[in-house]
């Protein structure tokens, strides 16, 4: 049987397996030399990063598997806290399987952290960030965390894994990857994954949206569709919305459940726009697994819903040129305040971290940092928490 399969029976013992674990306290992970600083009293729980500053979090050699990573930094504008970003690379590659801004690959787009849990990640109080995602290696691993941001900041990690004597041939190894298109292109589905090569599975993805289009009453009509394997002009799989696709319905507004959730929605209280400026869900594909062959893109479109009121007909013969309508075209009303009401194509500013387990390592694009930061910065009415302003204090 395989051994990952009992492991999840906490009552079973697998004397196959060495536990270890990896900090600033034991950064090789060898036995029997944790926490040789200062006696052992404490002595390097953390490091303090300049500006530019790179770090090997781990360096390992396999076979084993990572079965839990946490990691905290300190509360920051949004645009330092998504600076700070990490790369794996298996199998002493050059290339890294893993690119990706920290905070993304917890599950928390847009540098903003809130409190969120999940089946795979949580952010307990918005700043312990953790995962559980398993990360096997066969030969090694290592990994590194890059501060690209303005500021030194104190970076505090833990990295459990256990090795083990082999690693089953059909164990995938993650591959995460992080993209963003700012602004999108109308009627061009965003693109959440693509470019792995099969066997395969897609283990679920993290989207921000930063709302562009406030004309329109609602963002998140489109669908998304995952194109498997022979798939070419249609998907195999095709959702019926953005909101259905986080579980919820009707809308959608800040909830977290085992598979689906949305941990951030960041609204001006003050304004009568039902839209938000920025939002974030997750979804993970564990009692629902998404296997692929060859190969698998995965998009979601960028379509809403709007309400054309009385007295605004020619709003509709403007959207119908411009070819922003969608679906089955405008629905006509009986209701004597609305002219019409229907979906229609929408541009906006989409990022995604995809999360896939290959067969085989593979080089993913690495993160384009200008791209992740530009346009995050907190809004007017947005204020720095207090712990974020006790620790500017002690700067």
């Amino acid at each position: 049987m395989n051994p990952d399969i009992i492991f999840n029976d906490p009552s079973f013992i697998d004397l196959t397996l060495d536990s270890r674990s990896v900090s600033f306290e034991n950064p090789s992970g060898d036995r029997g030399s944790g926490g040789k600083s200062h006696g052992g009293r404490k002595g390097s729980p953390n490091k303090f990063l300049n500006p530019g500053e790179k770090v090997v979090l781990a360096n390992l050699k396999g076979p084993g598997v990572i079965r839990h990573i946490w990691m905290t930094f300190p509360p920051m504008k949004p645009e330092l806290m998504r600076a700070v970003w990490m790369e794996a690379f298996y199998d002493h590659s050059k290339d890294p399987s893993i690119s990706v801004p920290c905070l993304d690959f917890f599950g928390l787009p847009h540098g903003r952290p809130v409190p969120y849990t999940s089946a795979l990640t949580t952010a307990q109080e918005g700043r312990g960030f953790n995962t559980y995602l398993p990360i096997p290696f066969n030969e090694s691993i290592r990994i590194e965390l890059t501060n690209s941001a303005s500021r030194r900041i104190p970076l505090y990690y833990q990295i459990d894994y256990t090795l083990r004597p082999d690693i089953p041939k059909d164990t995938g190894y993650l591959h995460v990857t992080f993209r963003r298109e700012n602004p999108t292109v109308i009627k061009q589905d965003f693109v959440i994954a693509d470019g792995f090569m099969g066997p395969g599975r897609f283990i679920g993805c993290a989207i921000g949206i930063r709302v562009l289009d406030k004309e329109q009453f609602w963002y998140g009509e489109g669908e998304v569709k995952m194109y498997m394997d022979e798939d070419t002009s249609l998907p195999t799989i095709c959702g019926t919305g953005l909101e259905d696709y986080v579980g919820t319905a009707w809308g959608m507004d800040s909830h977290i459940a085992p598979m689906a959730g949305v941990p951030l929605m960041v609204k001006d209280p003050d304004s009568q726009d039902p839209n938000p400026d920025f939002v974030s869900f997750y979804r993970w594909h564990l009692p629902d697994p998404v296997i692929f062959r060859k190969k698998i893109k995965v998009t979601i479109q960028q379509i809403g819903f709007s309400i054309i009121p009385k007295g605004e007909e020619k709003k509709a013969t403007v959207l119908e040129k411009a070819g922003k309508i969608a679906g089955r075209g405008l629905n006509l009303s009986e209701n004597p305040s609305i002219h019409a009401t229907g979906i229609f194509e929408r541009i906006d500013d989409y990022c995604a971290t995809a999360f896939v387990y290959l067969q085989n390592p593979q080089a993913v694009p690495r993160l384009t940092l200008d791209s992740a930061l530009s346009d995050i910065e907190r809004l007017a009415y947005e204020k720095a928490g207090p712990f974020e302003t006790m620790l500017e204090m002690t700067q």
